[in-house]
């Protein structure tokens, strides 16, 4: 099987099983786990922030930041299309008793003006009637955006803006690292504009699971609290962290294969009728397309794929399909003639 539907398909290398297989281990729970320790130090270091906190999901990381960053009663404003708002199973109004605004966007990019347009909407009625706003949330890259890299210079207008309306900004940086290596921005600079910021492992990266999110140390200190409470402390997790060191230490600068394989992907769809597609010069690693809803609908499309052998996954009318460590450009060539021959049987 072909595996395109997610990034969360890949599966660890032997170079990474041998990592975790002798990784020094301790109590995470206690602080003691040193592979986790030394996996931290690495993350503050090139998001450029004070302290860390290694967790199991990325959707663990992102119910933790808006406990800690709001109260009951609070709103959270996000783009329309979020991973906290369309695919969380509404954990944050459950795990922390907010609302989330819709920011109207393009691709999951929205600007200061929208961002401030929203938080007219929220305020619209006078005190005590409307909710205090209290975190802006901005993804990079952007999921059902298609892979949409956040150009810095906005993301710094949209941070700048928050800060001018007395919000904090939590960034979903479960791709962040795919966003640096095709724009050549050190994360750095991107998560500069964030109050708090979590990186991925377990998706281009390559890992099996974990994510580590940073901020302030106060910030982290609160978010441990939020972290036991929640269920995510662990004990020998230096095992998974090993694997995430081994994925900073060999994975990162290879995602790039992954964005060519992408366009090469795009450019093959490109030359098939029937095929419409939303993404023709894909940015990073995703490639979302349509075919005719007259010719055939997309779960027939998506049998019709998985039976010759190569999967990829619906979303709505649309279909995704992600490229990844375990995705060689011949996979892309394969999956381009299999789609020809069911479009034109």
């Amino acid at each position: 099987m072909i595996p395109l539907s997610s990034d969360t398909e890949t599966k660890p290398s032997q170079g990474m099983r041998q990592a975790m297989a002798s990784a020094e281990v301790g109590d995470e729970q206690k602080g003691q786990d040193p592979t986790v320790n030394r996996l931290l130090e690495r993350v503050c270091e090139l998001l450029g922030k004070e302290a860390a906190l290694f967790l199991p999901t990325g959707t663990m990381c992102n119910l933790i930041s808006i406990k800690a960053h709001t109260s009951p009663g609070n709103v959270v404003l996000a783009d329309d299309m979020g991973h906290i708002l369309r695919a969380e199973s509404g954990g944050s109004p459950l795990a922390s008793g907010v609302q989330v605004e819709a920011i109207p966007s393009d691709g999951g990019i929205f600007s200061a003006e929208a961002l401030e347009l929203a938080l007219r909407r929220v305020q619209s009625v006078p005190y005590p009637y409307a909710p205090i706003p209290r975190l802006v949330c901005v993804e990079q890259t952007h999921n059902l955006g298609g892979g949409k890299v956040w150009p810095l210079d906005q993301l710094k207008s949209v941070a700048q803006r928050a800060k001018e309306l007395g919000l904090k900004v939590h960034m979903d940086g479960a791709r962040l690292l795919n966003a640096v290596v095709a724009s050549g921005i050190s994360a750095s600079d991107f998560t500069g504009c964030a109050d708090s910021v979590w990186i991925d492992f377990s998706k281009g990266l390559g890992a099996p699971m974990g994510a580590v999110l940073a901020g302030e140390r106060d910030f982290i200190e609160q978010a441990r609290l939020y972290k036991h409470m929640f269920g995510g402390a662990m004990r020998q997790a230096g095992i998974m962290a090993a694997a995430c060191i081994y994925a900073l230490e060999h994975n990162v600068e290879r995602l790039a294969q992954d964005h060519e394989n992408a366009r090469l992907l795009a450019e093959g769809l490109a030359s098939i009728p029937g095929i419409r597609l939303l993404t023709p010069e894909p940015e990073t690693n995703m490639v979302f397309f349509e075919i005719p809803g007259a010719l055939m609908d997309v779960d027939t499309f998506l049998t019709k794929l998985k039976e010759r052998g190569v999967s990829m996954v619906g979303l709505g009318k649309g279909i995704r399909a992600v490229t990844h460590i375990d995705v060689s450009k011949d996979d892309v060539l394969r999956a381009v003639e299999v789609i020809k021959d069911i479009m034109l049987a």
